[in-house]
């Protein structure tokens, strides 16, 4: 994985369930991974390996989802001849109903 976060910066994103009870629309997205036409908005982090997302796999927003993805498979993903997932650097947290891809709210 290229610009893996640290953990410092993990620690700040919300446990699991910590917001459950926060509507879709309104739940902050803390990072963006992406490769390709792939895309995950990074709601929660249980600590270790689990994270609670809104992934899009191959621009296919219409079968997008929220659900969970391993931080240990995203960051061990090479897509030959050697392509890995990225961090976006310059994401700033933001309301999912603000992110156009997000479209199951």
């Amino acid at each position: 994985m290229w610009n893996t976060p640290t953990k410092e910066e993990l620690s700040k994103i919300p446990r699991l369930y910590e917001t459950e009870n926060i509507p879709l629309k309104d739940k902050i997205i803390h990072m963006h991974f992406f490769i390709g036409g792939c895309d995950w908005y990074v709601a929660e982090y249980d600590g270790d390996d689990l994270f609670w997302d809104y992934a899009i796999l191959n621009g296919d927003t219409a079968n997008a989802e929220w659900g969970y993805i391993s931080f240990k498979e995203l960051r061990d993903l090479v897509v030959p001849p050697g392509i890995e997932i990225d961090r976006d650097l310059y994401w700033r947290k933001k309301l999912a109903k603000k992110i156009p891809k997000i479209t199951k709210l």
